[in-house]
């Protein structure tokens, strides 16, 4: 007997069909079935999870404006570095000294505001590169191994660099990751001899020469054009990487208005077209968070998430100084998320846009439905904020994305973990809208 659903290759035997009794109690049975497993499927989609964090305090001193991870000692865990300083994973009450440790006055600055991890001398030990003040040099120190302990031999590897925002990642698709600064009034990337790692770093220019110096805020790498080539934004435009980096041609610059030039800027596809948006912070030591969304013709429309004043956000959301910027799954729906919050005390206590505010940190998930995307704010901490560096990543293993914080108030991990809650409990975790 033919199926009564198309596609459906089941038969129904003679004797059993529609109009019998035997026909109509199968249906029936069948029927029941299928609203149980309807049932099951609604319970599921209405199970309430809720995002947390477990704040560990590395330390109070302040010794740089960022930090990192990576497993140093290779022992299956992932440890964190902090200024002088790594940390022993998982417990991360252990620590090691990489170079003599001086803390730093937060009324003042550090010598410290980037610090990236990587393998650079392909021995299986993870290395650190530090970027010191905007125009200061970049120096990586050399992991002993075994056991990481001891000083670590530092190799001073490119005199200045400048920017805010300066990145350590692989801009060229390579596999090998490459310093993404300016230099001299051009923008480009400052890349290692990786037969000889320790030697100074050739810059290559992708740029016109321009005004860009130490001071400049927002600089990021992404693709923005969609062609599978990473481009590298400011927050004045974006310069497209072309076919080839042979010869260091210089790459084709598109002008828009990404704001005044915040922290690191990202591209990723938000509403799904295609289309890769620009999001950035939009002035470093002020106010604003946005997302560009691009247009077909390659012009850009701004979306403000957040601005100065509390009805520019649906939550009446309002902190300022967003210096440091990820963009992550943070919930695992797919979709991306954005990590950021106060820095505190940029310029001491006295200057910029609320500086005795509370050091928040926040991560605005995206949700996308039939009025387009929006960006929910869940509080993370209110005593910690961030730097001019924000790290994402797994930390313990177990497939949520941790965080990783240095600043004036020191240095911090927050261990992400997700719990199934009644939902009461969830609606009273949910960010209330503005009336």
């Amino acid at each position: 007997m033919p199926s009564r659903h198309p596609g459906n290759r089941t038969c129904i035997p003679t004797g059993w069909g529609a109009g019998s009794p035997s026909g109509n109690r199968m249906i029936v049975r069948r029927f029941a079935i299928l609203a149980l497993l309807f049932q099951a499927g609604t319970a599921m989609a209405q199970e309430y999870l809720l995002h947390t964090f477990e704040k560990i305090r590395l330390t109070d001193k302040f010794y740089a404006e960022g930090a990192n991870y990576a497993d140093f000692n290779q022992d299956g865990h992932m440890d964190v570095v902090y200024g002088p300083y790594w940390y022993e994973g998982p417990g991360f009450t252990v620590r090691h000294e990489i170079y003599p440790a001086q803390e730093f006055d937060p009324h003042s600055y550090s010598h410290n505001f980037f610090t990236f991890t990587y393998d650079l001398n392909g021995d299986g030990y993870p290395d650190v590169l530090v970027v010191g003040m905007p125009g200061e040099a970049a120096e990586w120190f050399e992991n002993p191994g075994k056991n990481g302990s001891g000083m670590w031999q530092r190799h001073k590897v490119f005199d200045v660099v400048d920017n805010e925002s300066p990145t350590f990642t692989d801009l060229l698709g390579t596999g090998k990751p490459v310093l993404v600064c300016t230099t001299g009034g051009r923008i480009g990337y400052a890349a290692p001899d990786w037969s000889a790692p320790a030697k100074p770093w050739t810059f290559h220019a992708i740029s016109k020469q321009g005004t860009w110096q130490r001071y400049t805020h927002g600089l990021g790498v992404g693709d923005v054009n969609g062609d599978g080539r990473k481009d590298i934004m400011l927050h004045e435009g974006w310069w497209e990487q072309p076919a080839s980096p042979a010869g260091d041609p210089e790459w084709t610059y598109h002008p828009a208005d990404f704001g005044k030039g915040g922290s690191q800027m990202y591209a990723a596809d938000l509403t799904g077209d295609g289309h890769p948006a620009v999001i950035s912070s939009l002035v470093a030591h002020g106010y604003g968070l946005a997302w560009f969304q691009q247009k077909p013709d390659g012009d850009f429309i701004e979306h403000l998430i957040m601005g100065g004043k509390p009805e520019e956000n649906a939550y009446g959301l309002v902190f300022s100084q967003l210096h440091a910027l990820v963009v992550a799954d943070m919930d695992g729906d797919g979709l991306s998320d954005i990590i950021t919050g106060k820095r505190w005390w940029a310029h001491g206590p006295d200057k910029d846009a609320e500086p005795k505010s509370p050091a928040v940190l926040y991560w605005f998930k995206q949700v996308r439905d039939a009025k387009g995307v929006s960006f929910v704010p869940y509080l993370i901490d209110s005593d910690s904020g961030v730097g001019t560096q924000l790290v994402v990543g797994d930390l313990n293993g177990d497939g949520l994305p941790d965080i990783v914080v240095g600043n004036k108030k020191g240095g911090f991990v927050f261990i992400h973990h997700v719990a199934k809650v009644s939902q009461e409990e969830y609606e009273r975790a949910q960010p209330k809208l503005r009336p």
